[in-house]
């Protein structure tokens, strides 16, 4: 099975690029509205149909338009800004913080009478995380200090007096400038549209939304924009400029008719949850596959906005996803025409041209360029896409079957046995015994493979090693979704299983009894963060002669690279691969944190430190990653109360 892969992403440790740092802002952008989206929907619904120019006038349920725009999604995005940096406590301060800017941009005492209030959704996203994060700095500074009794009291009233002291920065200090902001931006919108030059901010938006910047342009400033735009007029062209399907749905048909292999055996699909769906990243592959049909894209938005543009048309709210069906719920009387047109012309624009690229082009589109350009579009993103997984699982059948399975990680015993092991019994159960599943560093790959599965964050790596093995990233090593994908892969590739299970690569003679001693269990530890924890977990080998002290240091390295924490409350903390020169014996260590840990945004409660000369280690990790996929086991360890309760849940390892 050969697949084509494109030039592999930077390594971790690189420096992070321009485009990252703009992802990530537009991310927490995103973060901030996402959740606020069917919110905005209601708020566009109710002025769609009750305002005087709506659907059904109704002056009674019309008086909800103007709070709701001003005050409550300001504050709702506040507050989801806030949580997002302090918690619930961050989430109130930040909420009612802003409104100090929403009363400076909205009130005549403030504005006058000769001009009409701003819909404050930058200044929310502005107030809501920054008064989290003052409330956050705040609290630490008596934290650990305030006498039994008073905890409460000490803060409701500095939550309370810093939330009024922000409200009163926010409308004397933040408003002003932002309030100039919105009028140049507001003068930049108009002098595009004056001057018919919007249609050609295409040429950044398209290709922003295959490289994931789309999120910094849409919700940091199209979205608050088109709200202002849409509450002085009415309706916004801001709203279609991004989230129109038509083009993306375009290029998807050309592919469906002038289309290859399984580029052309998914594209039906996709096209349906692109243009029906609204989850536009499933075109993105799609382009990243053959990076010239940009073109088409631009050439479709461009045509679908000329037309928008022309017409004037717009939408009352934002189309949250670009669904059709979202677009028009959203669309007012007097641009279903403009509208309409706009979704026919930016589509057959985009058919058009990426109909004669497809066939200008003579090479064969195989499975591994999409799945290749797949994991460059996932790479992008930071996650798993899991419609454009749907879309490309579709047409999984087209490939060659799977024989050997490789669970690949930085050091090989840790990470990637306890997900092998995992995925191994999935594969087991599912009747694939003849297909191999095993574990082994990234450094010791050979392109031998059939498909290997990494962790998001070394998949890159890993295809360096084996570019021809169909590669799947994971970013969960107990219960990611895709062990069940790949079971998915293997019944749609392979023949029916039932033939007998074929040995892994470990050496089950070897196991040798006392890898978990009862003195390297501790049941109540006391670190307080993720690097103490490793300590501890070092520490333990160290004192059970397994290791040398600056094996400690190596599990350290090894967590900068990928976390290790597998899911399911548990991490296993373990040395590099070139650390092996300090390990002395094969050991393990076992640490349980009642109240939990926050290991990299992920609550950890049990920690298994690793130490392995060579496979002594792995039949063990084997019978704790089937522990850790049983809740009832972990509740028995999470209840456990000496040493060999829980060596009674693990199985103590015998000679074989």
């Amino acid at each position: 099975m050969t697949t084509t892969t494109p030039a592999p992403a930077a390594a971790p440790s690189e420096r992070v690029s321009a485009r990252v740092h703009v992802q990530r802002f537009g991310t927490f952008l995103s973060n901030m509205i996402m959740p606020n989206i069917a919110a905005i929907i209601a708020w566009g619904l109710l002025t769609a149909f009750f305002i005087p120019v709506g659907w059904t006038p109704n002056e009674k349920i019309a008086t909800v338009v103007e709070p709701g725009i001003y005050f409550v999604l300001p504050v709702l995005i506040a507050y989801t800004g806030g949580r997002m940096v302090y918690g619930v406590r961050g989430g109130v301060v930040g909420g009612f913080a802003v409104l100090g800017v929403i009363m400076a941009t909205y009130s005549p005492v403030f504005l006058g009478d000769d001009r009409t209030g701003s819909p404050m959704f930058l200044g929310a996203m502005i107030m809501g995380p920054l008064t989290a994060w003052l409330m956050k700095q705040v609290d630490s500074l008596w934290a650990g200090k305030i006498k039994p009794g008073f905890e409460m009291l000490v803060d409701n009233f500095s939550a309370g007096i810093l939330g009024g002291l922000m409200a009163i920065a926010g409308m004397f200090v933040l408003a002003p400038p932002l309030l100039w902001v919105i009028d140049r931006l507001g003068e930049a919108v108009n002098w595009l549209v004056d001057n018919n030059v919007l249609p050609f901010t295409s040429v950044f938006i398209e290709p922003a939304k295959v490289l994931f910047l789309n999120n910094a342009i849409n919700h940091g400033v199209l979205t608050p924009l088109g709200i202002e735009q849409a509450q002085q007029s009415g309706k916004s062209v801001l709203f279609l400029l991004e989230a129109n399907p038509a083009a993306g749905f375009g290029l998807l048909m050309a592919y469906t008719v002038f289309g290859k292999g399984m580029a052309k055996a998914t594209a039906p699909g996709a096209a349906i949850i692109q243009f029906l769906g609204g989850i536009h990243e499933v075109y993105f592959p799609y382009v990243l596959m053959k990076p010239r049909l940009i073109l088409a894209m631009i050439a479709g938005g461009m045509t679908q906005i000329f037309i928008n543009v022309t017409f004037d048309s717009g939408l009352r709210a934002p189309a949250a996803p670009g669904s059709i069906f979202a677009v028009y719920a959203q669309t007012p009387a007097d641009s279903l025409l403009g509208v309409t047109l706009s979704v026919i012309g930016g589509a057959a624009v985009s058919f058009t041209i990426a109909s004669i690229l497809l066939r200008m082009d003579k090479g064969d589109i195989e499975e591994g360029d999409l799945i290749a350009a797949m994991g460059v579009m996932q790479g992008m993103k930071g996650k798993e896409s899991a419609a454009a997984q749907a879309v490309i699982g579709s047409g999984a059948a087209s490939g060659g079957p799977v024989h050997s399975i490789v669970f690949a990680c930085d050091a090989g015993m840790g990470s990637s046995a306890m997900g092998a092991s995992v995925l191994r019994k999935k594969v087991t159960d599912a009747g694939f015994g003849d297909v191999t599943v095993v574990n082994q560093s990234i450094a010791n790959l050979t392109d031998t493979y059939d498909l290997v599965v990494s962790h998001q964050d070394l998949t890159a790596r890993a295809r360096q090693k084996t570019p021809s093995a169909t590669h799947v990233s994971v970013d969960n090593f107990m219960a990611s979704p895709r062990y069940d994908e790949i079971v998915g892969l293997l019944e749609a590739r392979n023949d029916s299983g039932g033939a007998a299970p074929v040995a892994a690569d470990e050496d089950s003679s070897s196991v040798t009894a006392g890898l978990l001693d009862p003195e390297s269990i501790v049941l109540d530890g006391g670190a307080a963060d993720r690097d103490d924890a490793i300590t501890r977990a070092g520490e333990l080998l160290v004192a059970a002669g397994a290791v040398e002290p600056a094996y400690v240091d190596a599990m350290h390295e090894r967590e900068q690279s990928v976390s290790t924490a597998m899911g399911n409350l548990l991490a296993i903390p373990h040395g590099t691969n070139e650390a092996k020169s300090s390990v002395r014996q094969t050991a393990i260590s076992f640490v349980r944190y009642p109240q939990g840990i926050d290991w990299n945004g992920r609550e950890v409660k049990f920690v298994v430190g690793i130490a392995a000369l060579g496979n002594e280690h792995l039949q063990l990790l084997r019978r704790i990653a089937e522990v850790f996929t049983d809740d009832a086991q972990v509740q028995r360890l999470e209840s456990a109360t000496s040493p060999d309760d829980v060596l009674a849940v693990l199985g103590v390892v015998q000679p074989v």
